[in-house]
């Protein structure tokens, strides 16, 4: 596991209500040649999809405490743009402007199945309970959100074998195709706790998509 960088405190109150996993595959990636496939960046419809996503992140209130991101390119690429779009938006002046997260970026995720998935996110969660807080708070923390940036078909899997349940459009969706810069919301009953198959409620599924470039005349 790679080093964690961020301000927020995820530590206390991760058995309480309200916590979620949004599970987020990369945004579109280009093949260029002779780059591994570890390296590939993001194409230009990643770059305009991947701050789309960030934004309907931001609108409907899904601004993650933790964050663990794949280490490929195109996964790196894709969270700095969906930061962007949730952390430097000009607050609405009636909130508290969101501390950005503790972010982790972990190898295993490269490549991962649901199983390993697991596991990364039950070994980054146990290291950042071991850190403590750190941001000066008291008392338990309500509704943590932890954000995963991975690759299909492991995210796809993730989602379909931690929903127990859920919204049937957005369960049809997920488990129909898994697109880029796709995401998937699912409802914990605790953060840890929730993270087991059939523990979780899958409340939304998004396909945020940017804006298609001006054909040339």
């Amino acid at each position: 596991m790679t080093g964690a960088t961020g301000g927020s405190e995820f530590g206390a109150g991760l058995e309480s209500g309200g916590d979620r996993l949004i599970v987020l595959r990369h945004a579109k990636s280009a093949w260029p040649d002779g780059v591994l496939d570890h390296e590939r960046p993001l194409a230009g419809r990643g770059r305009r999809d991947a701050p789309a996503a960030g934004r309907r992140l931001y609108e409907t209130g899904y601004v993650p405490d933790l964050v663990v991101c794949s280490t490929a390119r195109r996964a790196r690429e894709t969270w700095d743009l969906v930061a962007t779009e949730l952390f430097a938006t000009e607050p609405d002046v009636t909130e508290p402007e969101a501390a950005e997260p503790d972010v982790v970026y972990e190898p295993r995720v490269y490549a991962a199945g649901a199983s390993d998935l697991l596991r990364v996110l039950h070994e980054v969660l146990d290291d950042v309970l071991a850190r403590g807080g750190r941001d000066g708070r008291d008392g338990p923390a309500q509704g943590r959100t932890v954000l995963l940036v991975g690759h299909q078909p492991g995210v796809q899997e993730l989602v379909l074998s931690l929903a127990g349940g859920g919204d049937e459009q957005a369960l049809a969706r997920a488990r129909t195709k898994f697109p880029t810069s796709a995401f998937a919301v699912l409802a914990l009953p605790g953060t840890r706790a929730g993270l087991v198959p059939g523990a979780a409620v899958l409340t939304d599924f998004a396909v945020p998509r940017g804006p298609v470039p001006a054909a040339r005349g």
